[in-house]
């Protein structure tokens, strides 16, 4: 029995995605619900796994192959999986292969390259070892191998079945050139777009955070066991901050829609996380009602599921407010930029003991530098100012969070 195998249904805002990566390849023996394919859209990579037991007979879309909602990308037979011979591997990749490609194209693991990557390999004779892979998990993509063929900086491709690649003459620097993925392109175009038109301005203070990591230090042990191994980060702590700032400060948590200024009753806080795909920024929903524990452990959910590629696209939506962790990097300041339509980013940098002044004396403290980004066409100065001044005495004195005074 033939099934077609899909493209997931996009969201209304996204109108195609790419295909990034077949896990299994035609003929391979494949598991209910095991994961066949990634699909990489604008805002987060989608999968697509196996509808039953059986193997996938055709490839219908490649890898970089861009795909609409629903498209055929596929077709997969169900049933008993036969042992895979090289007459299977003709059937389903019907281009005449060579005879060296036919009895090399079983001996690479589909974990080691992509279908179309195996292609190329075999074609034109060459050892995996010595491909760069840039693929998913260290697989070889079909681009990997081009560029092993072919160096990118040399401005003419010539046809795939050229000889292997000679080693470079003395003198010669190499290169290479990777096509940005679909969600870099997003993260590119959307920053770009924030700096070109808000009125962007940023404002600096710095907070001590002796009493945050006194607290921490007394009740993290406490914490963890009462609630379920959550461990008591520093997150949270901002999270309560900035929600009681932003009760106060309206105009901070509000978003321009047009000529019109939308002023949200609630607080959706995102909490940028980097992965190895780019920076994606899941929201906590209605983060005014969540406790430490319930930040922490969003934060944490959130974090994995990210690493995993597994975040939906209703998860980084229509967030409120941003903080942004440069710190855990080992930046010590930096302007972070708009998350649009949001009015304003708070960035939040490396903890380091500097000298301080306190009462006359010169005391060694652990500080960090905070910066507020914000669109001046929203928010006053005074407001910005006074935002991130609240932050800092929230923090300096955290029993005001719990207290809201």
């Amino acid at each position: 029995m033939t099934i077609e195998i899909k493209a997931p249904a996009f969201p209304e805002s996204i109108a195609e995605g790419t295909v990034a990566t077949w896990h299994k390849k035609p003929g391979e023996a494949v598991s209910r619900d095991e994961l066949i394919v990634d699909i990489e859209t604008d805002k987060v990579v989608m999968e697509v796994v196996a509808p039953a037991d059986g193997q996938i007979s055709k490839i219908v879309k490649d890898e970089g192959d861009t795909v609409l909602s629903n498209e055929l990308i596929g077709e997969f037979v169900k049933g008993d999986v036969p042992a895979r011979t090289t007459k299977v591997a003709q059937e389903v990749e019907p281009e005449e292969p060579s005879a060296k490609a036919s009895s090399a194209m079983p001996a690479i693991d589909e974990a080691v390259a992509s279908p179309a990557a195996r292609k190329l390999i075999a074609e034109n004779n060459l050892s995996p070892e010595v491909i760069a892979a840039t693929g998913k998990d260290g697989r070889i993509t079909k681009e990997d191998v081009l560029n092993h063929i072919q160096p990118a900086s040399t401005p003419e491709r010539p046809a795939v079945t050229v000889a292997p690649a000679v080693q470079p003459l003395q003198g010669e620097r190499p290169e290479k050139r990777v096509a940005m993925t679909r969600l870099r392109t997003t993260i590119a175009a959307r920053l770009v777009q924030a700096q070109q038109t808000a009125a962007m301005l940023t404002t600096y203070n710095e907070v001590n955070m002796q009493p945050v990591m006194d607290l921490r230090a007394r009740y993290k042990e406490q914490f963890q066991k009462t609630h379920d191994g959550v461990k008591l980060g520093f997150m949270s702590f901002f999270v309560k901050a900035a929600v009681e700032a932003l009760k106060r400060f309206p105009a901070v948590n509000a978003s321009i829609d047009g000529s019109d200024i939308v002023y949200h009753g609630y607080q959706d806080i995102g909490v940028a996380v980097s992965t190895e795909k780019g920076l994606v920024v899941p929201v906590l929903r209605d983060a005014e009602t969540m406790s430490l524990a319930d930040i922490e452990a969003g934060i944490a959910a959130y974090g994995q599921k990210a690493r995993d590629g597994k975040l939906g696209i209703e998860e980084m939506t229509g967030g409120t407010f941003t903080i942004s962790n440069g710190g855990v990097f080992g930046s010590l300041l930096s302007t972070p930029i708009l998350n649009p339509p949001q009015t304003a980013i708070l960035g939040m940098h490396k903890i380091q003991e500097r000298p301080m002044a306190v009462n006359g004396e010169v005391k060694i403290l652990p500080m960090m530098y905070l910066a507020l980004s914000y669109d001046h066409r929203m928010i006053d100065g005074r407001e910005a100012v006074q935002f991130l001044v609240t932050i800092k005495e929230l923090l300096e004195d955290p029993a005001r969070i719990l207290l809201q005074v």
